[in-house]
């Protein structure tokens, strides 16, 4: 996004350090495209087809992992979806097709155990360790039965877990946490502080269906809050690493906390497993720290690609808060004799992928390294085959950043799938395999980057001294950009459709996507263009986009791509920018969550947008997904700063017409769409609003008249005036199956 039209968050949310040189897939030519101001030339032209089926998932994996651990079958395909499209909205209100109801479920600082008291909203509530987090995110479904166990094919009664990924932000302090809201210089009172510490991390839920109403059960035994201080255990190549020394863990084997937790994911033995985003911001270290270490050691080289540069302040100043070992570990300067007597590593001991037993709270979080450090999104998994390797997929959500797959060594055991020990599967599948990085072609293939030891231009890399498989777990980014692979704009939320295997992923957008240099136009990020909003400019790919690959074997190397949909304004340029022809009922900006149903196979698509919010709120978008190869390709044609022109054609899939893709919902104001489930049944969907009301300004926390959003209180749910995340349930009012 422009930066003149950023969120508060979007600074820590679009964190930028891929400073490298990599080559790009075709060079395309310059120019800037625009939805309402001057365009230069785009020309079309037909193009082969391509082929597929390979898998990825967002927040509900359950379509491809259920394969291996009970999940409903798919029923029919639909051909058409069954809802009229919803307009636009910018009301303060869920807006949801006709026919559909909506019910606030559970929001932040709702109580998880029986003694914790009732949410005030006021700012002075407390014990945020036993209550909903905030930025409700990724979300699964893990079932129960009448007794309490677990059950695939309950639809009735569930946990849900459900990611916390930040807070609402400004000049330091979370403010709608506190009564005045907060402190917005250093130092920062340790009472502040220990809200913000507790509020982040990930929900274990108890959920019930009463007739049409759901409930969630505030002293269910099932309840549980992860947050960043809980001691958590390192698994995977990593473990032991000297740099995840710390003075907490001095064999840097622990370590405390998640944080910054966005997308999620359902293995095949049916745990959770969680993606640690942007988290690099919430650290600090002094302008001399680069002396201290040398300004060439790979500790600094490692600190300044994940974007955490000597000097720079931290997201919320908690190292500030006093001398006490919860404040000062994010302070990841090197500042005593040794790692074992400060935290200079702590930031290394975030990144991962977590993986949990949601029914099991006894049971420690698992970081498992061997998927790679970056700012993950959702963690998805191709159909497990038996006597084939898992392969899981992941995006790293910054711009110019990387698509990843994971390929375990040991091959699929069908019997795992209902282990009563699934941690300990996890430890089979997730801990030895190789990591991989895409890079994709020009001419509608690409290609898996291995990423190990066993790769002679990594192990050579002469930027970075690669030791170990350790330290490509660790430094997943410098051995991405060694193998050169493609720069993407944002990789977010990817999602399997269950019918074909083709592995989808948003590209949410990116406002450092030029004509030439670093990021300039490839075949796969191939629009950079001007876009208008409230008569400001906003440059790049702006709208962002969804791409899709296809593979025979989810394990093998090679695959074959095609651009699935083109984000835009249904008044922008059709031969430019509005490529796959979006109307009033379906166009959307900044893709971001994408799940499949694993039910109806039905392709849900959820938007966190500033560009065309100046028309509507953020939204949940259904489609009917094609295949790989199932449309033509794109020219466009751009004049460099010299004159000279350059092309870049472009496979896409057919144009995206109003009968398989509709808008489904519209949110209140200044949300965003994230995380989404269903009951096994399809009957029932579950998303999260988060952030509303985030435009609000600081200085008018004791003026609710003020405030941007007053949602859910607005809806009925709660105490208060201030805007809650939460986390809806949707349902069809004659009870049938959603989408149909």
């Amino acid at each position: 996004m422009n930066t003149s039209n950023q969120r508060p968050n979007d600074i820590f949310n679009e964190e930028d350090s891929n400073t490298s040189s990599n080559p790009h897939i075709d060079a395309v030519v310059s120019a800037r495209l625009s939805r309402r101001s001057m365009l230069l030339s785009g020309v079309g032209a037909a193009g082969g087809a391509l082929l597929g089926g390979i898998g990825l998932s967002g927040c509900a994996t359950s379509a491809t992992a259920g394969a291996g651990a009970g999940a409903a079958a798919l029923s029919a395909p639909l051909s058409t979806l069954g809802f009229a499209a919803v307009g636009k909205s910018l009301m303060d209100t869920v807006t949801v097709a006709d026919g559909y109801q909506t019910q606030v479920l559970y929001a932040l600082g709702d109580p998880l155990t029986a003694s914790t008291p009732a949410y005030k909203n006021d700012g002075t509530d407390t014990d945020f360790d036993k209550r909903a987090g905030d930025h409700h995110d990724g979300m699964e479904w893990f079932g129960l039965d009448a007794n309490g166990k677990p059950s695939a094919s309950s639809t009735q009664r569930a946990l849900l877990a459900i990611n916390h990924e930040a807070t609402t932000d400004e000049k330091l302090s979370s403010f709608f946490l506190h009564a005045n809201g907060g402190t917005s210089k250093l130092p920062r009172p340790a009472s502040e502080v220990d809200k913000e510490l507790a509020i982040h991390g990930v929900s274990v839920v108890e959920i019930e269906a009463k007739g049409s109403q759901w409930a969630y059960k505030a002293g269910s035994p099932f309840n549980r809050r992860v947050t960043t201080m809980t001691e958590v255990l390192v698994h995977g190549p990593a473990k032991g690493s000297e740099h995840l020394v710390t003075k907490f863990s001095p064999d840097g084997t622990r370590a405390r906390g998640t944080l910054n937790n966005c997308g999620t994911g359902k293995t095949p033995w049916n745990t959770f497993v969680s993606g640690e985003e942007n988290w690099s911001g919430y650290f600090y270290r002094d302008a001399k720290d680069d002396d201290r270490r040398g300004k060439k050691s790979p500790q600094v080289l490692g600190l300044d690609r994940y974007g955490r540069k000597a000097g720079a302040a931290s997201r919320h100043g908690w190292e500030s808060a006093g001398a006490g070992d919860a404040y000062v570990r994010w302070n990841n300067g090197a500042l005593a004799s040794d790692a074992k007597s400060d935290y200079r590593n702590e930031m290394n001991t975030f990144g991962y992928v977590v993986e949990m037993d949601a029914y099991n709270s006894r049971l420690a979080v698992r970081k498992r390294t061997g998927l790679g450090r970056f700012a993950h999104e959702s963690v998805s998994f191709a159909k497990p085959v038996p006597g084939q390797p898992i392969v899981a997929y992941m995006g790293d959500d910054s711009r110019g950043e990387y698509m990843y797959k994971f390929v375990s060594a040991a091959k699929w055991d069908a019997a795992d799938a209902h282990s009563a020990n699934p941690l300990d599967v996890g430890d089979k599948y997730l801990d030895k395999g190789t990591l991989y990085a895409a890079s994709f072609k020009a001419d509608g293939t690409g290609q898996w980057l291995e990423l190990s030891m066993a790769n002679p231009i990594v192990a050579a890399n002469p930027d970075f001294a690669f030791k170990s498989d350790a330290d490509i777990a660790i430094f997943t980014r410098l051995a991405a950009d060694a193998v050169n692979a493609t720069k993407m704009d944002r990789p977010e939320w990817g999602g399997v459709n269950p019918r074909t295997g083709d592995f989808y992923m948003t590209l949410t957008n990116n406002s450092n996507r030029t004509v030439d240099g670093e990021m300039g136009v490839d075949a796969a990020n191939p629009r950079t263009y001007t876009d208008l909003k409230a008569g400001k400019e906003q440059k790049g790919n702006v709208n962002g986009h969804i791409i899709r690959v296809a593979q025979a074997n989810p394990a093998d190397t090679k695959f074959t791509w095609d651009i699935y949909l083109f984000a835009s304004e249904a008044d922008a340029d059709k031969t430019r920018v509005n490529l796959s022809n979006l109307t009033d009922d379906n166009d959307l900006s900044a893709p971001d969550g994408l799940v499949f149903s694993p039910s109806t196979g039905v392709c849900w698509i959820q938007t966190d947008d500033g560009a065309m919010t100046d028309k509507t709120n953020c939204m949940l978008l259904a489609a009917i997904p094609g295949k790989v190869g199932d449309g033509s390709s794109k020219t466009l044609t751009y004049k460099r700063g010299d004159g000279s022109e350059k092309r870049v054609d472009t496979p896409m899939g057919k144009a995206q017409s109003a009968d398989i893709l509709k808008r489904f919902l519209v949110g209140p104001v200044n949300c965003e769409i994230t995380g989404l489930c269903e009951s096994p049944d399809g009957r029932a969907m579950f998303i999260n609003i988060q952030h509303p009301g985030e435009l609000t300004p600081m200085a008018d926390i004791g003026n609710p008249a003020k405030y941007t959003s007053h949602w859910p209180a607005n809806a009925g749910y709660g105490a208060g005036q201030r805007p809650r995340s939460a986390t809806i349930v949707i349902t069809k009012k004659d009870g049938g199956v959603i989408g149909s």
